[in-house]
């Protein structure tokens, strides 16, 4: 016989670049697959984001606001991203009623919004840190008007970052920060969306925020609150769509607001007027959005990124402003002495 008798050992031999062969091809085919998967997923996001943020305005691709509704309901719409909604709906010939705080503010911002847009306004002064005794009186001031959407966007966060015990007042901050970021949101909606449901049509938009995608340490109240809108937001769309209600989530990244304490816009750190114009023109396209473009780049590379990247990166950057808050803190404690 040619080549003679196997033997165990040529067999073994064998058997082991069969297999050898194997994997390599097998690990080839994966590669090949995963290269594909993550080439189609990204031109899929690019085609998505033409489609969101340059096309979507210009064709009106987007849900026409004003025909859910008359009035448009905005928490917290005095100053940064719940104004900029305030005033950009009342572009759309809505109505809008403003909800905040501190009434003198809100009459500053009615009047220019009348005086602009040439729209009806009314204002409710809450404090919304308050518990649920507050929802009855704002349902009152409500009831009667036709409410197509609701901006979810009042709230509250640290005004420097810090670990969880470490928080000033730490015992008055908890419940603030839960009772306005979401006890406020959930009230708001069960006070508003009756209506929409009977109407079968609405808008509900929570600004959630970035922070919600992945846990924020040093932020970390902060953070789990907006996750709270965030799946509230998702779930309830899930629950409603059949009644004809559009539930959105926005999570936006850094924008020049007094929450963010950014002063300067930058190619990935848009003003509020710019950001709200974008993010409009995603209702009722996507349930789910960053808000513009280059915030949903920014989501993107956070989903493709590993997570200890994600808490090495905001850590160092959260540990670094909490330390010259720190400094500042001790400058100013030296003048006081002097």
């Amino acid at each position: 016989m040619l080549g003679g008798p196997l033997t165990p050992e040529s067999k073994m031999a064998g058997l082991r670049s069969f297999i050898s062969q194997f994997n390599s091809q097998a690990l080839a085919i994966i590669g090949a697959l995963t290269v594909g998967y993550i080439s189609l997923k990204l031109l899929l996001s690019v085609l998505r984001g033409i489609k969101l943020y340059v096309l979507s305005r210009p064709l009106g691709l987007a849900t026409n606001l004003k025909k859910l509704g008359a009035w448009a309901v905005i928490t917290g719409a005095t100053d940064g991203i719940g104004k900029a909604y305030a005033q950009q709906l009342a572009e759309k010939g809505i109505n809008i009623v403003l909800i905040s705080r501190t009434l003198e503010k809100l009459q500053n911002v009615a009047q220019e919004i009348e005086t602009q847009y040439k729209v009806k306004t009314k204002v409710i002064a809450v404090d919304f840190t308050k518990g649920v005794e507050i929802y009855e009186e704002i349902e009152k001031e409500l009831k009667g008007l036709e409410i197509g959407t609701l901006v979810n966007n009042v709230g509250m966060s640290y005004s420097y970052p810090e670990y969880f015990l470490e928080i000033p007042n730490v015992e008055k901050f908890i419940p603030d920060i839960i009772n306005c970021n979401t006890l406020a949101c959930t009230m708001m909606t069960k006070v508003v969306l009756p209506g929409m449901v009977e109407r079968r049509k609405g808008a509900v938009i929570n600004i959630s925020s970035a922070s919600g995608m992945l846990p924020g340490p040093l932020t970390t109240l902060y953070a789990a609150t907006k996750v709270y809108m965030d799946f509230f937001a998702r779930a309830l769309q899930i629950e409603y769509a059949s009644k004809g209600i559009i539930v959105q989530s926005v999570l936006p990244f850094f924008v020049t607001t007094k929450l963010s304490r950014i002063r300067h816009t930058s190619l990935f750190t848009p003003n509020p007027t710019q950001y709200v114009r974008s993010a409009l023109g995603t209702v009722g396209l996507e349930q789910r959005t960053n808000g513009c473009l280059s915030h949903s780049i920014q989501g993107y590379i956070n989903e493709l990124a590993p997570e200890w990247l994600y808490y090495l990166v905001q850590g160092t950057m959260f540990r670094n402003v909490r330390a010259l808050h720190y400094k500042k803190m001790q400058r100013e404690a030296k003048k006081k002495e002097q």
